[in-house]
């Protein structure tokens, strides 16, 4: 019995260091203080809100206050592929969601977009102010494990949808037109 509980105890203590070992190198790929910021426009070309982002050991922290985005409800809320928000009146030019590991839209047991994250949901005041941890990305120029750079060679961007998504739809969960885009910029 006792020759079990020592080799129990060592496999708990080889765990628990292989998943320091695997923390500590990401910590090192991404600096800690690695941090970015967004400011949200509406289709007229005016300012709504801003995020700000922040590296963890987890993924990208991000920390959203938006306003005017109409009545209370859900709205969906995506990184798109890259950071650009002309035409205004669409937002177009900012793509499809993030996507580089090419899986199908939605939270499911294959992976989900690396731009995918919980809906939003607007209060009576037509306003959101939220944090997400968002485990799929990093503010890195490159992969980090499987975390996907932000900052790749054509950027990123947020993107708040008019409606709920689904979170099924494919490609992009039947979320409604662009309202609000938010370009993603390093911080020096």
């Amino acid at each position: 019995m006792a020759r079990i509980l020592i080799i129990f105890a060592f496999m708990i203590a080889v765990l628990v260091g292989a998943k320091a070992y695997a923390d500590e190198d990401l910590l090192i790929a991404v600096p800690s203080d690695a941090r970015a910021s967004a400011v949200f426009i509406n289709n007229a070309g005016e300012q709504i809100g801003t995020a700000e982002l922040e590296e963890t050991s987890r993924g990208v922290l991000i920390t959203l206050e938006v306003s005017g985005l109409g009545e209370a409800g859900e709205r969906a809320f995506h990184i798109h592929e890259k950071g650009a928000w002309s035409p205004i009146e669409t937002f177009k030019d900012s793509g499809g969601h993030y996507n580089p590991h090419g899986h199908h839209h939605g939270f499911h047991e294959h992976g989900s977009h690396a731009g995918d994250m919980p809906n939003l949901i607007v209060g009576d005041n037509g306003g959101v102010h939220i944090k997400v941890l968002n485990t799929f990305v990093t503010l890195s120029d490159q992969f980090v494990g499987e975390r996907a750079p932000l900052f790749d060679e054509d950027g990123s961007a947020f993107i708040i949808h008019a409606g709920g998504d689904d979170y099924a739809s494919q490609p992009s969960g039947a979320a409604g037109a662009r309202i609000a885009c938010g370009l993603i910029l390093r911080k020096n």
